[in-house]
């Protein structure tokens, strides 16, 4: 499966992998990104490791515990030394689905409370600015865990991010997209992920064409969506339009203006502490 927890190597190529490992979430979103490195044409070259949590991989990467990953896109303010590789993104023009905020009904001028889920970065500071900057208010926030009846059981609204996301009863729940309210308020697309390097490791990273293997994964969408047929409640046509439809896999100059301008309305409502420079591979 996609979502498997670790990848182990031959023996021949271990001492290459010690060298260079890469981490990404096993998001359905993410698959076609990391579907070369599991079973395509970058098979064995990298030792890659996976968790659920997006959160996960930029806390991997901070540490140094590996030279690449794919991570929310508010980390590369917060990590130093890293860059960013260029045209390849998780990241929607207009409708994500996957990251939204969720109330039983009432609408988001009317929260008083929010639940956060503890597996997002970039969705927190994004969900801070809808509120603060568009909204003009600013409920009061809580982590928790991705459960959505438990999350609501405390407060107004819940952030909701990756797989859960999809599957929400809209019948029960009222979702607001975030990528749209996003493109409502700015008229830009929004970058959620992109794979960075460590900045010494950035010669091994160039020596990656990680658009390429996103292109390799797209070719392989039946054997992904196949992949995710007993994890997510969706069925395979719903799968393949959320994957060909709503994500958006490559940067056009529109997201690149909206990323852009996330980081700098982050910044000036104090969500990061500096305003770094955007550098690539």
């Amino acid at each position: 499966m996609v979502n498997s927890t670790l990848k182990y190597l031959p023996f021949s190529d271990y001492h290459y992998a010690v060298m260079f490992r890469i981490a990404a979430s096993s998001y359905s979103n993410t698959a076609p990104l990391i579907w070369s490195f599991l079973y395509g044409s970058q098979h064995g070259k990298y030792e890659l490791i996976l968790d659920n949590a997006p959160a996960r991989s930029a806390e991997l990467l901070a540490r140094k515990r590996v030279s690449a990953a794919l991570v929310p896109v508010i980390e590369y303010q917060r990590i130093d030394d890293i860059l960013l590789v260029p045209e390849v993104c998780v990241g929607a023009k207009e409708k994500v689905r996957s990251v939204c905020l969720v109330t039983k009904g009432a609408d988001l001028r009317d929260v008083k409370s929010a639940a956060l889920d503890v597996s997002s970065k970039t969705s927190v500071v994004l969900a801070k600015i809808v509120f603060r900057e568009f909204l003009g208010f600013e409920p009061s926030y809580k982590e928790a865990k991705p459960n959505l009846s438990e999350m609501l059981s405390s407060a107004d609204c819940a952030l909701l991010i990756g797989d859960p996301a999809l599957v929400i009863n809209e019948e029960t729940y009222r979702k607001f997209d975030l990528a749209e309210v996003w493109r409502e308020f700015t008229g830009c697309g929004f970058v959620f992920a992109m794979w960075m390097a460590r900045g010494e490791k950035s010669d091994i990273a160039r020596k990656i064409n990680f658009a390429a293997a996103r292109d390799e994964g797209l070719a392989h969408l039946d054997e992904i969506i196949a992949n995710y047929a007993d994890e997510i409640a969706l069925s395979a046509n719903e799968l393949r339009q959320y994957l060909t439809e709503n994500i958006s896999f490559s940067i056009d100059e529109n997201m690149h203006q909206g990323l852009q301008l996330f980081y700098q309305l982050a910044h000036k409502n104090k969500l990061i502490e500096k305003l770094k420079a955007l550098k690539f591979l």
